[in-house]
């Protein structure tokens, strides 16, 4: 079975909460027709939805139903994630994103730029309108490491740095905003949870995650998302790194897929102390899936 099967199949236990998500993703789009119809089709275009979808299998397999409050969380950070990738579209001069023409090649890049900053914005008022001072302090923190993120990969562009920095970088870009979901959710519960357990098994699947996606960025051909554009604009993830030089990067290939898994492995050893159910079993699953490139 594919990944994209696989992952279907997992995605199906939150179909109900996922379809909710969307419909709050959308709902307060409102600028100029044309644009308007762009990107609401945009935000539902082809999407893992991945974020939420981790927030709700956890609170699913400790038995909650979630609350209409934690999904509109959820769809906050969609919509985060998705003004990053507008902003990431520009940056990386895509014109095709999910198999559709990019904002910036529809229109140009300066409604794109626009378009990203208007859904973040968007974000920001459904935060705040859920009221949680705790949460807007987190979200805002998350986005700004975000940026702190891309910053720093701009300054050490055609370097080749340390695991450590690389680390550090992929969770800025990437693993906040995963902990965020989950953690942010479970603030949201009703119940009390270990919110130092959740932040750390977030982190480790949005690290994995983001290894995953480099590992693949150099070593496959994805025609909706550009293959080796990271070597070609002086991103030197972990696999170049490791060969300690950027035109034989295959020999770091072995040792990003080792990082990649122990930062599964990690996550696994707390997914098992959760209840042994369906969603339990589903976030393994995931994580496996995260393993096989």
């Amino acid at each position: 079975m594919s990944f994209t099967q696989e992952y279907n199949n997992i995605k199906s236990l939150a179909k109900d909460e996922l379809s909710a998500i969307e419909r709050f993703i959308t709902g307060q789009i409102d600028v100029r027709e044309s644009l308007n119809k762009i990107l609401i089709k945009f935000l539902n275009g082809p999407s893992k939805r991945v974020r939420p979808l981790l927030a709700i299998l956890l609170m699913k397999s400790k038995g909650e139903t979630l609350s209409e409050e934690q999904l509109e969380f959820l769809s906050v950070i969609e919509l985060i994630h998705n003004a990053s990738l507008i902003h990431d579209d520009i940056i990386d001069e895509c014109d095709i994103r999910r198999g559709n023409k990019t904002i910036g090649a529809e229109f140009n890049n300066k409604l794109a730029v626009i378009s990203g900053d208007y859904l973040l914005a968007a974000a920001m008022e459904k935060l705040i309108l859920l009221g949680n001072s705790d949460l807007i302090k987190k979200v805002i923190q998350t986005v700004k490491q975000m940026c702190i993120g891309e910053i720093n990969q701009d300054f050490d562009r055609f370097k080749i740095g340390t695991i450590e920095n690389y680390i550090e970088k992929t969770k800025n870009k990437t693993a906040y905003l995963f902990e965020t979901a989950l953690v942010g959710t479970a603030i949201l519960s009703k119940e009390k949870y270990n919110l130092d357990e959740i932040s750390k098994l977030g982190l480790d699947i949005g690290t994995a995650f983001q290894i995953r996606d480099d590992l693949i960025n150099i070593t496959s051909t994805d025609k909706d998302k550009p293959s080796k554009n990271d070597l070609k604009e002086g991103i030197y993830n972990a696999p170049v790194i490791f060969g300690n030089e950027k035109d034989n990067y295959k020999t770091g290939i072995e040792k990003t897929k080792i990082l990649l898994n122990n930062y599964t492995n990690n996550a696994a050893l707390i997914i098992r102390n959760l209840p042994e159910n369906e969603y339990s079993a589903a976030l393994l699953k995931f994580l496996e899936l995260l393993e096989n490139v």
